[in-house]
């Protein structure tokens, strides 16, 4: 099928509002600027996370972390601290990171319709002991990326209901 280009670009916020509508003041309430219990929790069962990073020419990269269920650590003070394993050498976020600290994230747990978001400013680390509290089959991370946390909020599972990603019936 080929897309014809039209004069219905969206140019503008009041467009968007006009076609979405404005947020409900209940919505935007659930923006926070630390975790919670319950999005600690939710990390506790998260075995998975997309982290989206921004390159030196302001483009946007994203890459999947994954381990067991809890692999993300939240620290006293509600940082988070993510752990790097051997993969294909190419970090690109890594290096994005070393750039522009800013950083957002996704956490999924399997059967849940929400997910957990998070935006802060990351840093690479490479303690010894927090490697080595990082161990998965005996191996520690090579590295952790730490993150303070400055908005997080649960996302309503309405992108996960729609996909279906939970009915194996479905796929």
């Amino acid at each position: 099928m080929e897309i014809m280009e039209t004069n219905y670009g969206i140019g503008s916020e009041a467009d968007l509002e006009s076609i979405i509508g404005a947020p409900m003041e209940f919505v935007r309430v659930k923006v926070i600027h630390e975790l919670d219990e319950v999005m600690k929790e939710f990390i506790g069962k998260a075995p998975l996370a997309f982290v989206s990073t921004i390159d030196a020419n302001g483009h946007v990269d994203i890459s999947p972390k994954g381990d067991p269920c809890g692999f993300v650590q939240v620290t006293a003070s509600g940082d988070l601290l993510i752990p790097e394993r051997p993969g294909n050498k190419l970090t690109f976020g890594f290096r994005n990171i070393l750039r522009n600290g800013e950083i957002g994230l996704i956490f999924v747990v399997p059967n849940q319709r929400e997910t957990l978001r998070v935006k802060g400013i990351a840093t690479l680390h490479n303690d010894p002991e927090i490697l080595s509290s990082m161990q998965v089959n005996g191996q520690p991370a090579l590295l952790y990326t730490k993150v303070v946390v400055k908005e997080c909020f649960m996302h309503c599972g309405k992108a996960l209901i729609r996909s279906r990603l939970w009915k194996p019936d479905s796929w």
